[in-house]
């Protein structure tokens, strides 16, 4: 082996058992940059939009080694908003989400390979494991001195499987969600 080789293997070698070693790092979400978002047929005629006002929690994020992230949500249920007020106090009723009963909507993962984020979500009293198409927005710097990594995931859910059956028509139970979460790194 040539010695300036061998030298620059030596020297690399050096660099990278003095490298620390990347570990996860830990996200408070910021609920001023991130949001839940659903859609849901009405009656098979037309589109519902709405979304959750209220969500916080947390994330612990390793691009290198993405099996070791976890992400962990708590959406206020009572902070829907579909942009009228009658209808929102319908859906904050018992015939959907029966918010007085149960307040809060938690997700928290189980396994994530960077792409698919897998979990158990709690809604309506009942905890189902869903999955979440899940897209790195990226991650960097902020004008404040901190350090921000943002994801958008997407995913559908059958809202009869957590025990909300209110009659929308016959294209009403699967919904879409559009979730976009920001975290502040701690």
């Amino acid at each position: 082996m040539n010695k300036s080789l061998m030298g620059g293997f030596i020297a690399a070698s050096f660099f990278f058992a003095l490298s620390p070693s990347v570990e996860a790092a830990d996200y408070e979400i910021d609920p001023a940059h991130s949001f839940v978002e659903f859609r849901i047929q009405h009656l098979g005629y037309s589109w519902l939009y709405g979304r959750f006002n209220d969500i916080k929690g947390a994330f612990s994020y390793d691009e290198a080694k993405a099996a070791k992230s976890r992400f962990s949500v708590e959406i206020d249920t009572a902070s829907v908003d579909s942009n009228h007020a009658e209808r929102d106090k319908h859906l904050r009723g018992s015939d959907f989400l029966n918010v007085a009963k149960f307040p809060k909507a938690l997700f928290k993962s189980k396994t994530f390979d960077g792409v698919k984020l897998v979990g158990e979500l709690t809604l309506h009293g009942v905890t189902k494991e869903i999955v979440i198409d899940v897209k790195k927005v990226g991650e960097g710097k902020d004008p404040w001195g901190g350090y921000r990594a943002g994801f958008i995931g997407t995913t559908k859910l059958d809202r009869s499987d957590f025990g909300i059956s209110y009659n929308l028509g016959p294209s009403g139970n699967v919904m879409d969600f559009e979730l976009g979460l920001e975290g502040i790194r701690k």
